[in-house]
């Protein structure tokens, strides 16, 4: 008796065809059932594959001032939460190294803002730049693919705001307010 089916091909390859698939499905029940939803596992990250949840990485930028009792006491006087397009945002635990003078606000269904202390004069600004007054702090608006920076410029150390392009304008006057509390306002120095 040969162990060929009528078909001609081998036993083990036949068994191997119809095996073969029904584990891979067994498989991928298995991984779809554990998995988050799509939905929800997308929003738990920002569009450059930033988590959204947990400790933020950031960079370590130049800045000479981000150590300063002006910086410190900004970082004091800035809110626990802020609100975004109407999402409150909380406090983000920052991914250590964390750089000395930053801070940054979010959620799961939105990407991060972050405000950095002790930076130097943008390149930027110029003397013929367009500057933006909130709450009494004079900002330059730096856009970005997808986010813009804003840099205030007449305050004895050097801050910037950066924002997701879909972030209202809540972010900008809660820092704009704490600037104002607690930095003096100096006249803009172009560099």
């Amino acid at each position: 008796m040969s162990d060929r089916p009528s078909s001609g091909f081998p036993r083990a390859v036949v068994v191997v065809a119809i095996a073969l698939p029904v584990a891979l499905g067994v498989g991928v029940a298995g991984i779809a059932m554990t998995a988050p939803p799509a939905e929800e596992a997308a929003d738990e990250y920002d569009g450059q594959g930033q988590r959204r949840t947990g400790p933020l990485p950031l960079s370590a930028v130049p800045a000479p001032d981000a150590d300063s009792a002006e910086c410190a006491a900004l970082l004091e006087e800035l809110p626990e939460e802020t609100v975004s397009a109407g999402h409150t945002l909380t406090l983000r635990e920052l991914m250590e190294p964390a750089p000395a003078g930053a801070m940054a606000w979010g959620n799961a269904d939105h990407d991060p803002v972050v405000v950095r202390c002790g930076l130097g004069a943008p390149a930027d600004l110029t003397p013929t730049s367009e500057l933006v007054e909130v709450s009494g702090v004079q900002w330059l608006e730096m856009p970005g693919e997808g986010l813009t920076t804003w840099a205030a410029v007449d305050r004895p150390v050097g801050v910037a705001l950066t924002v997701p392009d879909d972030t209202g304008s809540g972010p900008i006057q809660d820092v704009s307010e704490a600037i104002a509390a607690v930095l003096e306002r100096v006249d803009v120095e172009v560099g």
